[in-house]
């Protein structure tokens, strides 16, 4: 696949003169300081219409409204079957007749209030401003005070109602207790319990005894409290890798006799996802290690238990890629897997154990929206549809039997959609980081295009020398799946000048984390202000691309990607010589601040400078559920090879940490010890503690440092003494 970078810069580096270093004297850094710190500022307010609100007026028109020049906008109505749109009333009669009752001037052209919402009829609209919500009846314009409608809701998809679940039960001080009247009784005499559910006959409850795990404690340092000259000390329970958790026994709770009776099952690592369903209880939880996934009926007529689907891998079965619907027949189950190697949906009958693949091919289904039983279709989003960028989600349906499957969204861009309450048409916004976003009317009978409504207009944007990500290309290790990433270079491009690439990673395995949708600004464009060609990955071992890509990870989470990252750029230096990868730096926050510190430990031949914030640097520090997850079990060696803090003595090049004191996703000492092995070792680095700080990518104080460090070491130049 070829680049998508734009042809003009390509040809200004084809034709360009042998470029040297970009190196600015004391008045262009200080410059390029203050563009960076105006650069949110510079885009603020210089794009139109690049949200668009639908509020339905039944299931055939919606109102939205539409930006204009200086701040004035309109309210658009729009006929669904027709497409035709015009003003949804006469704002000039509106804002006289608001002006009136309120006491106070309204300008037509900036009426003040976001949203309109009509009755179906389209004979009054309600809104609010800052004086409260208002009525307006049509055709007379009388307003008057009233409360704002609640909004629509989408038909009923299912078959029938489902009796049971959470209603008139609770857990109080470790036992069950039912509602009667208006007293609370206690049922049980066991306690520890959790998670009651009534089953669906309104007899018997579920709920799930807890058996204590380690429950060991982390400790988090409070030094700078106000009021006091002592520090205060945090503790919490927090479970690692390998500790013995909390399981759960589950328990049928007979509430007229106050029986309670353990079920035959082994206990259950979780008591989260719990669903009553047809005459079963249903259980859907993690197997410790995540190598399995089982879902549970549990029958509470007589404390039996049934594993109803039971999903393996030789890897790990990615606990985002478990979801189902139960279907109101008692029997049934439409359940994602990635058993053919991708994210799809298969129905499977729990009753004769039947297994039906729903939709197929080499893309990923992603969120399993809504399944339609009366009309036997299922809505979904999936990614790498088309010949267009792999991540970008498209709405879809499909019939329960596999076939009917239309790509509701197919223009090329990542789509977000509102639909109608009785999802028969859709407002479908689709943009890139390169294509401001266009919005459409579409119908969900085909995906066909009713009407255009509106499209970003960027050209203030523009006009201000803002220079949009630019989308790139290349061939990961294996020298044939393409690899995504975006290059944002500073406003002042100049192409007979060599800047230093940065990389901002985050490689956790849960997600791809390529901004795919348009954002006139982002982070990034601020430090490439300052003089260097910034570029966002999705290497290998990240989501979203099938269970192979994914797999990387796998017990190899010091592999973050790498080989993939290093070609991407390589490839792009032959493509844009302007872009100086001899002089790399990288930097990110969590999972980004173990890849940004491994970076140095394990590829420090391409990787110079590192900025890592608040890592999670030896995966036995940090959470139990997260690191399990890919990291597996026991805990064995593959925990010392993706270490930071075993492998420290490999360190090359300048490193900076950044922690928050009060880090309570990643324990602080992930950094300490860090720092004690990188002393240990000889080591020369930087660090940064930010009192009172919870987990963070260093706040404004950490970018200033971080904008100084890779000014210092990828520039060479020393950066402005903000003392002064």
């Amino acid at each position: 696949m070829r680049s998508c970078l734009s042809l003009v810069p390509l040809l200004l580096a084809a034709t360009a003169s042998a470029q040297s270093p970009y190196k600015p004297n004391l008045v262009e850094l200080k410059a390029s300081y203050t563009r960076a710190n105006n650069f949110q500022d510079l885009a603020k307010d210089a794009s139109l219409n690049l949200t668009l609100k639908a509020t339905w007026a039944g299931d055939e028109h919606f109102v939205y409204r539409q930006d204009a020049p200086g701040g004035k906008h309109n309210f658009i109505l729009v006929d669904c079957a027709s497409g035709a749109k015009g003003p949804a009333f006469d704002h000039r009669r509106l804002a006289e007749a608001l002006s009136k009752v309120s006491g106070k001037a309204v300008d037509a052209e900036r009426l003040p209030f976001e949203t309109a919402a009509f009755a179906a009829a389209l004979d009054s609209f309600t809104f609010t401003s800052a004086e409260g919500t208002w009525r307006c009846t049509l055709p007379g314009y009388e307003v008057t005070k009233t409360e704002m409608p609640a909004p629509a809701e989408s038909s009923r998809t299912r078959g029938g109602a489902r009796r049971g679940g959470t209603q008139n039960v609770r857990v109080q001080d470790g036992q069950v207790q039912v509602r009667n009247g208006s007293d609370w009784v206690t049922v049980t005499k066991l306690g520890d319990y959790e998670s009651p559910r009534w089953a669906t006959d309104h007899k018997h409850i579920v709920a799930f005894h807890v058996l204590p795990g380690d429950r060991k404690l982390v400790h988090l340092l409070k030094s700078s409290v106000p009021g006091t000259t002592r520090a205060q000390l945090e503790s919490r329970i927090y479970p690692q890798p390998g500790d013995k958790l909390d399981t759960y026994e589950p328990y049928v709770i007979d509430p007229a006799t106050k029986a309670e009776t353990k079920v035959a099952i082994q206990p259950l690592m979780e008591a989260q996802r719990v669903s009553p369903w047809g005459n079963q209880i249903v259980v859907s939880t993690p197997v410790r290690g995540y190598q399995e996934w089982q879902v549970i009926g549990i029958d509470p007529a007589n404390a039996t238990a049934k594993v109803l689907i039971d999903e393996k891998s030789t890897t790990f079965v990615d606990i985002s890629k478990t979801q189902m619907d139960l279907l109101a027949d008692g029997h049934r189950i439409v359940w994602q897997s990635e058993r053919d190697g991708w994210s799809h949906l298969y129905l499977i009958d729990t009753a004769i154990g039947d297994v039906k693949q729903i939709d197929k091919g080499p893309w990923v289904m992603k969120t399993l929206e809504q399944v339609d039983e009366a009309h036997g279709q299922i809505w979904f989003t999936a990614l790498g549809l088309g010949h267009q960028d792999p991540y970008h989600v498209h709405e879809c349906r499909i019939n329960v039997d596999g076939s009917g499957f239309v790509d509701l969204t197919p223009a090329d861009g990542t789509h977000t959609a509102q639909w109608s309450p009785n999802r028969k048409y859709l407002v479908d916004t689709y943009s890139r980081v390169d294509l401001a976003p266009v919005h459409e009317l579409g119908r969900a009978s085909d995906g066909g295009l009713v009407c255009t409504l509106e499209k970003a207009n960027i050209d203030r944007l523009l006009a201000k020398k803002v220079r949009l990500p630019e989308r790139f290309v290349a061939k990961g290790r294996d020298g044939k799946t393409d690899i995504w990433g975006v290059v944002i270079r500073p406003t002042n491009f100049d192409s007979h000048k060599k800047y230093p690439v940065v990389e901002n990673i985050y490689a956790g395995p849960q997600d791809s984390f390529v901004p795919k949708a348009f954002r006139p600004f982002v982070n990034m464009n601020r430090l490439a202000e300052l003089g260097f060609i910034v570029v966002q990955i999705d290497g290998m071992g990240t989501d979203n691309r099938g269970k192979a890509f994914h797999d990387v990870c796998w017990k190899n989470l010091e592999d973050a990607g790498f080989p993939d990252r290093i070609l991407w750029m390589q490839a792009l230096a032959r493509k844009v010589p302007q872009a100086d990868i001899s002089r790399v730096g990288i930097y990110g926050t969590s999972a980004g601040g173990q890849n940004s510190t491994g970076a140095l430990l394990f590829h420090p031949e391409f990787y110079k400078v590192a900025v890592s914030s608040c890592g999670c640097h030896d995966n036995r520090i940090d959470k139990q559920w997260w690191n399990e997850q890919w990291m597996g079990l026991p805990v064995g060696k593959e925990y010392d090879d993706a270490s930071n803090i075993t492998n420290a003595g490999k360190l090359k090049g300048h490193l900076m940490l950044f922690v928050g004191e009060q880090d309570r996703n990643v324990p602080p000492e992930s950094t300490f010890r860090l720092c004690d092995a990188l002393i240990k070792a000889g080591k020369n680095f930087d660090m940064l503690v930010i009192p009172g700080a919870d987990h963070t990518d260093g706040g404004p104080y950490g970018e200033h440092k971080r904008r100084d460090y890779f000014v210092k070491w990828l520039l060479g130049v020393d950066p402005p003494d903000w003392n002064n």
